[in-house]
């Protein structure tokens, strides 16, 4: 827990405020039972009535002081852990957002999830409670054992006598506990993945007849938690059976003791009847206690989870100039013989050069898998290049800051994402951009056709994930949100598979007439997607093995040819 301790310090003044009511609250409920003596061993045998009325006035006093300072505190308590939480969600979300690419597939998205969800969850628990139980139950545990050493020190030290075993029992189990439930989020993160993709794949299971497959697939992970969740519980279980056993044996001795004191003369039942209830109320704190450790067992496993992300290095961060010299060129983007590698052991890009001038565009074709998305990854920095360099404008692009760079770019992912919102607002995607703008892009990307024909038009609204409107409308609105911001660089990662020819081509044609000025990237399966590209790169397992315009590949790389002839039979597609 001591990882999340500085983001709880902004809240600290508001709980000791709360724990000082709270302090208030318990001391008075502590002198109940010690008034309660009073009255029976010193106040009865004078058969004073005011004297009797006074002490019992005092007694509600104390119990309706109790009351209103424990809800204060409580209503307090549960403020300061409701908005904590809500802080260190947003800081959570906001960490996640700026994670690399990297980074975020080591923790994994159902992680970061989980993360976010039922770990905040479980810290929220945990921080409400300490407020609420972890100032009452120590003081009644310590009040009670002063007070009752004062009234019967012989007695009282029957009790304490039982406090090293609770406590190494309570420290033993924790101990054991926070792997335990660090190992049930790691099965929860499991089941998060399962159902977070049979959610986003149903409809493909359900055309493939693979509900059966999916329900036994679920069950396995599901198994799994409930497995950890049993291990963790039937460890964690074992602290409040042993506590109450020992507190039964600590309560029989202390009464057998009391009885055998009495019959002596050695005490009396007044002091008797306070002392069973100090012991009482002792014993209700050391079971609150009890659950506390418990509960921070579990808010600790899921405590360290959170810093893990919290605490994550940038591992992309900015660069001065003077270690990554501009250069001159007059090139738009430039590769410089750049080379990379996901994991370290065989490069995904080698030796990967071009050059690319204002306002011209760049064809990306080849095989699945040989590199093509890899290299738009680089040209965005979502990953930095382990040899060569990338510049934009002659900038490299570890200098440029990260509001800046991405700003340059308009990009469309073959399986981007739309909100639950209308198309307009999907499109502006949360920027400042004009209406008018917003249908201007939509006719070039050729959508303001489709969209004008909804009845509410571009206040159409979409489902989650665009699940209302066919593949070609999606892509067509994905590639609006991308041009309604003017980029300077536009990408698009196969972002028109979803196209017939026709709608293709008018596209291109729309995007050479309205944004000359800004220089294309375009990585297809497609060679009429491609083809009219001023540069067209042919990679092959992370090399370029074929590079120049259309009529120049089908001269000089077999494999370019042989893709077009595949496709378009050799000729040439307008």
């Amino acid at each position: 827990m001591k990882g999340l301790f500085k983001y709880l310090r902004p809240f600290l003044p508001r709980m000791a405020y709360g724990f000082v009511i709270k302090v208030l609250g318990t001391v008075a409920e502590l002198f109940l039972p010690y008034i309660l003596t009073h009255i029976l061993k010193n106040v009865v045998v004078t058969r004073d009535e005011k004297a009797i009325l006074f002490w019992g006035g005092m007694m509600i006093v104390c119990s309706a002081a109790a009351l209103l300072f424990n809800i204060i505190a409580n209503r307090m308590a549960a403020k300061v852990s409701k908005d904590f939480s809500g802080e260190l969600r947003q800081k959570l979300f906001d960490k996640m957002l700026s994670l690399s690419s990297r980074q975020t597939d080591r923790f994994t998205i159902p992680s970061l999830e989980s993360r976010i969800t039922s770990d905040t969850y479980n810290v929220h628990h945990f921080i409400g409670m300490m407020q609420r139980m972890g100032v009452r139950a120590p003081i009644l545990l310590m009040g009670g054992v002063c007070i009752t050493l004062i009234m019967d020190a012989y007695l009282a030290l029957t009790m304490v006598a039982l406090l090293p075993f609770i406590l190494a029992l309570v420290i033993f189990i924790s101990k054991k506990g926070v792997p335990l439930y660090t190992e049930v989020q790691r099965s929860v993160d499991s089941m998060t993945g399962v159902v977070r993709e049979d959610a986003q794949g149903i409809r493909v299971i359900k055309a493939l007849s693979k509900v059966d497959y999916e329900n036994s697939r679920f069950d396995g992970v599901n198994a799994r938690l409930v497995k950890s969740e049993k291990k963790a519980g039937m460890t964690m279980g074992l602290v409040n059976p042993i506590m109450t056993g020992l507190m039964n044996i600590g309560i029989t001795v202390v009464i057998a003791l009391s009885a055998y004191r009495t019959f002596n003369g050695l005490s009396d039942p007044e002091t008797v009847i306070a002392f069973m209830q100090y012991f009482t109320q002792i014993s209700m704190a050391l079971m609150t206690v009890t659950r506390m450790f418990t509960m921070y067992t579990k808010s600790s496993a899921s405590a360290k989870r959170i810093t893990e992300v919290l605490e994550t290095p940038v591992d992309i961060g900015l660069f001065q100039k003077s270690e990554y010299p501009d250069v001159k060129t007059d090139a738009h983007i430039f590769f410089d013989n750049v080379s990379f590698s996901y994991i370290g052991v065989k490069n995904d890009l080698e030796n990967i050069s071009f050059s690319l001038k204002k306002g011209q565009s760049l064809g990306i074709i080849g095989a699945t898998g040989s590199g093509k998305s890899t290299l738009i990854r680089l040209l965005m920095r979502f990953f930095d290049v382990n040899s060569g360099a990338v510049y934009i404008n002659g900038e490299n692009i570890r200098t440029i800051p990260d509001e800046r760079l991405t700003e340059m770019f308009g990009l469309v992912l073959q399986n981007d994402f739309l909100c639950a919102d209308t198309i307009e607002e999907n499109i502006r995607f949360g920027r400042d951009i004009p209406t008018e703008d917003i249908i201007s892009a939509a006719r070039v990307a050729q959508a303001d056709s489709f969209i004008t024909n909804f009845p509410d038009g571009y206040q159409h609204m979409l489902s989650q994930k665009g699940t209302n409107i066919s593949g070609g409308q999606k892509q067509r609105v994905l590639i609006a949100r991308a041009l309604a911001s003017h980029p300077e660089i536009l990408i698009l990662d196969d972002s028109s598979s979803a196209l017939d020819y026709k709608t293709d081509a008018m596209l291109r044609v729309a995007l050479k007439e309205n944004f000359s000025d800004t220089t294309l990237v375009t990585v297809a399966q497609r060679v009429s997607s491609v083809k009219n590209s001023d540069l067209i790169i042919v990679l092959d397992e992370g090399r370029i093995i074929g590079m120049g315009d259309h009529e120049t590949l089908l001269e000089t790389c077999l494999e370019y040819r042989e893709i077009s002839e595949s496709q378009m039979g050799g000729g040439i597609v307008e």
